[in-house]
């Protein structure tokens, strides 16, 4: 019996992991599946183009994943 006994400490730290991982899942399905910080390319004649920054697309993605994580520890 080789099983290793976890400290409650260790069993948080895990946990806290878990729910961080689950966060980061659905922020990557929210962003991928919705475009999420890319902004929208305007079409045709528009004064100023929609398009993002890769610092603002990295902002959104954070601030995506803080929501998400927030959800998730409810």
């Amino acid at each position: 019996m080789s099983e290793e006994v976890k400290t409650s400490e260790e069993k948080q730290a895990a946990e806290a992991q878990a729910k961080n991982q689950v966060a980061l899942e659905m922020m990557k399905f929210i962003a991928v599946t919705t475009g999420y910080g890319k902004g929208v390319a305007a079409a045709g004649f528009a004064g100023k183009s929609t398009l993002r920054t890769a610092e603002e697309h990295a902002d959104s993605l954070i601030d995506l994943y803080k929501r998400c994580r927030d959800v998730v520890n409810g």
